[in-house]
């Protein structure tokens, strides 16, 4: 038998969009977060859109677009709006938790070992491959939006003469 008093806040906190629990919120953007090496954005469409259909492409772009004309990093205002689209005020603060906790316990152990082993030829070529591996991400994402909606109309890409 369970006890009604032995649910958690998690489940007892639903949002009124009824989208999305606090519960599902979090874990979300946990997943999000500790999957999401080298660029969010590209799984925050995956995961949110594609995969759990909590908004469509339009809202997505159109808070990506609001995340990158306000200050502050795209990934954290994208996360404050979309926990906000999903479930006000405790959604933001609740994907904000979930999207932040993991990036911080990962990267103090990484920076722990960075400090020991930095020096290190392999873990160097290592960090370079991830670098390309986040911008090839970036442009799987933009060219994805641009064949399903045709949201993007021109990419211009010029490189700044040396």
């Amino acid at each position: 038998m369970s006890d009604p008093a032995a649910k958690t806040v998690i489940q007892v906190l639903p949002c009124a969009a009824a989208k999305a629990s606090v519960g599902q919120i979090f874990l979300q953007f946990l997943v999000i977060a500790i999957t999401s090496f080298g660029g969010v954005v590209p799984y925050l469409r995956a995961s949110l859109v594609t995969k759990r259909h909590w908004i469509d492409d339009k809202e997505f772009v159109e808070m990506l677009s609001i995340s990158q004309s306000v200050p502050g990093l795209n990934a954290t205002n994208m996360t404050i709006l979309l926990g906000d689209k999903l479930c006000g005020a405790l959604g933001s603060l609740t994907a904000i938790v979930g999207a932040r906790l993991s990036g911080a316990l990962i990267m103090a152990a990484v920076s722990v070992l960075y400090r020991h082993h930095g020096d290190d030829a392999l873990v160097s070529a290592g960090l370079k491959g991830v670098a390309a591996v986040a911008v090839g991400l970036l442009l799987f994402t933009i060219v994805g939006l641009k064949k399903k909606h045709e949201l993007i109309s021109t990419i211009s890409f010029s490189w700044p003469s040396p």
